[in-house]
């Protein structure tokens, strides 16, 4: 039996009205609540995960400011030790190396990079963050998962994921999970 193609996975925290950053691209308020047993535990459950992460530049950099640090080390052992270890991938015009460990830049297009790494036998991909590049793919069609954790919170206006997807997209709910914290974790598939 042949392996199965590696799948593209995204992940993002979204406020309860759509928008993955507030309009000042702040993404703080993602955090809040996150400190129980409960919701560290799946945070971390999703950390040692098998998936390489993929990134746009200004993600990577907030990612790679600080999960490589002693506090990282110090607040979330699990989930840094996660983030540290799996592959990345960082889509950027800008950037031509990058100095967090099991890194590769990727300066071509999103989507070909993508359609590339799904052919091979490589591990599954998470998104992480990353707006532009998620926007860019759904509108190709190359996310296979969309994981979203519903935050509680109305922020009113900032940026959403999928403005401007052409068509109407149509998921597949594969599974939920509510914390007490009032977050809502929504696993759909394509």
């Amino acid at each position: 039996m042949p392996a199965s193609k590696p799948r593209l996975n995204m992940f993002n925290s979204v406020s309860l009205d759509g928008y993955f950053t507030d309009s000042s691209n702040d993404m703080s308020w993602a955090h809040a609540g996150g400190d129980s047993d409960e919701f560290q535990e799946f945070v971390a459950g999703n950390a040692s995960g098998a998936s390489a992460l993929i990134f746009g530049r200004v993600t990577y950099e907030m990612m790679a400011g600080f999960w490589p640090t002693a506090a990282a080390a110090q607040q979330m052992p699990e989930v840094a030790a996660g983030m540290n270890k799996a592959k990345k991938y960082i889509f950027s015009r800008n950037l031509k190396k990058a100095d967090w460990a099991n890194t590769v830049v990727l300066n071509g297009d999103p989507v070909a990079e993508i359609a590339k790494l799904k052919r091979g036998d490589g591990p599954g991909m998470t998104i992480l963050g990353s707006g532009s590049i998620v926007k860019q793919l759904a509108a190709a069609g190359v996310i296979d998962d969309y994981q979203l954790m519903v935050c509680p919170v109305i922020l009113g206006s900032g940026r959403t994921l999928f403005d401007g997807i052409p068509g109407r997209p149509t998921l597949k709910l594969s599974n939920s999970r509510t914390f007490k914290n009032g977050k809502v974790f929504l696993h759909y598939s394509a």
